[in-house]
């Protein structure tokens, strides 16, 4: 465990967050390129996408708090600039989905994913600067979601809107997703963004949604008889897909956990426990590989895509430990290590920095893929490292305590 803690703080420090600084930001253009390759050529003209900002923004804002180093707020900082006078709509409010390289907008849709994620930046960018007007737009955006995404009837939302925010034809997040009104993914993410600024500021309101998006996720995302999250659904509910999403499902096994610790609410919490330690079971039996690496879908009949993206990987760590931290079980914990020692034999480009987009079963890197890019960005992999120290930590210091004749808790 003391390597993982310390070879996760490493590859934060000397990897992930310098490539960062050292090759995306965007000095004539302001913000940070949009695209790189992954032979790291940068495409100066590439579009920028708001996940890529917003994700920026909170992982440059979680460095500083963890760290506070100067440079790390300055590139949040700039992150929240670029985030609020370009990316942002100053007429209907909320953010645009897409720019071009010099800011203009190229597609004015409201995706509520994208809108969470904004969400999720900006309480975490408050947490680092006390800027109170970063809260204020956050609690904003939050209304703006309410108002316009909440199912008030069936509870959840819906998934895409047009930039005046009413609702828009083709509901996809993206070319890969279903034309569907609802998805576990969307839900995932609102869940994270409501858990992060129920942390930075007390409402009601964002307390009862966080609590409806818990139950949700428990009572209508999650298959009780395979405990893998369903991943489309129509307005009513009714699943319309059966694939298992590997990597979100070991992400959304410690991030439930996570919002029924802030919500404070008991017997959620205990549920989500309990759910989180069967999640990281299943992911266990039937996602991971004999090299340690996570999968990336099945379908009922079995395996559908056995590359092994980024950015289960680094998921896997953080869900394997928390299931270790509730269950004591030590399968977790190995699976964890495992994980991580994956990551560093075969995610981590040692030639060009940060992390490749995905490995093949037979650990050649993919290639082609983005290094960085609309959706690949520094938050699942730095998210990872914080977690895993952070928790590390904690299991650190309370085998200290158990051991400790002295100690209160004793």
């Amino acid at each position: 465990m003391n390597d993982l803690r310390q070879d996760a703080q490493t590859e934060l420090l000397s990897g992930i967050l310098p490539f960062w600084l050292n090759h995306t930001i965007d000095r004539e253009h302001g913000g940070f390129v949009g695209r790189i390759a992954d032979d790291g050529t940068v495409d100066p003209q590439a579009p920028k996408g708001l996940i890529l900002n917003a994700r920026i923004l909170w992982t440059f804002s979680r460095a500083f708090v963890a760290f506070r180093d100067p440079v790390y707020l300055q590139t949040a900082e700039r992150a929240y600039d670029y985030l609020i006078r370009f990316f942002q709509d100053a007429e209907y409010g909320g953010f645009y989905w897409l720019l071009d390289f010099e800011g203009r907008p190229l597609d004015a849709n409201k995706r509520v994913y994208g809108q969470a994620f904004a969400v999720y930046a900006l309480a975490e960018y408050f947490q680092a600067s006390a800027d109170a007007e970063a809260l204020a737009l956050a609690l904003r955006v939050f209304d703006k979601i309410e108002a316009a995404a909440h199912d008030a009837v069936r509870g959840g939302y819906f998934e895409t809107y047009q930039r005046d925010w009413t609702l828009a034809a083709d509901q996809r997040l993206s070319d890969a997703d279903m034309d569907e009104k609802r998805s576990m993914n969307t839900h995932l993410h609102l869940l994270e963004a409501y858990t992060g600024l129920l942390r930075a500021h007390e409402s009601p309101t964002l307390r009862a949604r966080l609590e409806e998006l818990i139950i949700i996720m428990l009572d209508r995302i999650l298959d009780p008889a395979t405990h893998h999250f369903l991943m489309f659904f129509d307005e009513q509910w009714n699943p319309r897909s059966r694939t298992i999403s590997f990597g979100h499902d070991i992400e959304g096994s410690w991030l439930l956990v996570e919002a029924a610790e802030v919500l404070g609410r008991p017997e959620l919490l205990a549920r989500a426990r309990q759910t989180a330690v069967e999640m990281a079971q299943a992911v266990y039996e039937e996602g991971i590989d004999l090299d340690g690496g996570l999968m990336y879908e099945a379908g009922p009949e079995g395996l559908l895509d056995t590359d092994k993206h980024w950015w289960p990987q680094a998921e896997a760590v953080v869900g394997f430990l928390n299931a270790y931290a509730i269950s004591g079980r030590p399968h977790f914990l190995e699976a964890a290590e495992r994980s991580w020692s994956f990551i560093e034999e075969h995610i981590v480009d040692r030639k060009h920095g940060e992390w490749f987009w995905l490995v093949r079963r037979d650990g050649t890197p993919g290639t082609g893929f983005d290094k960085v890019g609309p959706w690949k960005c520094p938050y699942h992999n730095s998210r990872a490292c914080f977690e895993a120290m952070e928790r590390l930590d904690a299991t650190q210091r309370a085998s200290l305590e158990s051991a400790d004749p002295a100690s209160p808790r004793n």
